[in-house]
């Protein structure tokens, strides 16, 4: 694609995140035009009906999820630090807020199954380097950490997109210094969960 089809495109995929989170996935696909600053013929050039465009948001935050998490195991030096960066760039991304609004919406799609899975290995990665080197609570495990993004993500009905960020920052660094690099020894208390295991665990994992 030519250089600027490309930014419109992804202008459309990002201005959809925040309009999915701000009014549901029964958003129209006008209003996601006006707000990506595109014409609607443009937006149905891209994405030619709503699964198609809700199908490659949820890759393209899953793809970036993964690529964080891959980033922050090879760039940082300390396990724990690693893991606090890619918690905060998950966060930023929001995948953890819209892919399960999306889950009925969406078209099956075997990429978006292999970013999932490529994003759950460099998680698991992280969480095991840190319990490696005793930063994280060894009974803290990759679905934790998940659900725990998937919590602090999702926002606060009332509250500006802005502030809602802001808050969820504010709030997973409470979690960071309170009680992740806090090794307690009183057990947490169950349920215990993995991501291999029939639980409630999202999709957007």
């Amino acid at each position: 694609m030519r250089a600027d089809a490309v930014r419109n495109r992804e202008r459309i995929l990002r201005v959809t995140v925040d309009l999915v989170l701000e009014y549901g996935p029964a958003v129209p696909m006008e209003v996601i035009a006006r707000r990506a600053e595109v014409g609607v013929a443009t937006l149905y050039r891209h994405f030619p009906d709503r699964a198609s465009l809700f199908t490659q948001v949820k890759l393209d935050v899953m793809e970036r999820a993964a690529e964080e998490a891959e980033a922050a195991l090879h760039e940082e030096t300390d396990a724990f630090a690693a893991l606090a960066r890619y918690m905060h760039k998950a966060i930023d991304l929001r995948a953890s807020a819209v892919v399960p609004m999306l889950r009925e919406h969406a078209q099956r799609d075997e990429n978006v199954i292999a970013a999932r899975m490529r994003g759950r290995a460099a998680v698991d990665a992280l969480v095991s380097r840190a319990h490696r080197e005793h930063a994280l609570r060894p009974e803290v495990s990759t679905a934790d950490i998940s659900m725990l993004i998937i919590r602090l993500s999702r926002p606060i009905q009332g509250i500006p997109a802005a502030d809602n960020l802001g808050l969820s920052h504010r709030h997973l660094e409470l979690l960071l210094d309170g009680f992740l690099h806090f090794l307690s020894g009183d057990p947490l208390p169950d349920p215990a969960i993995t991501l291999d295991e029939p639980a409630p665990v999202p999709d957007s994992l």
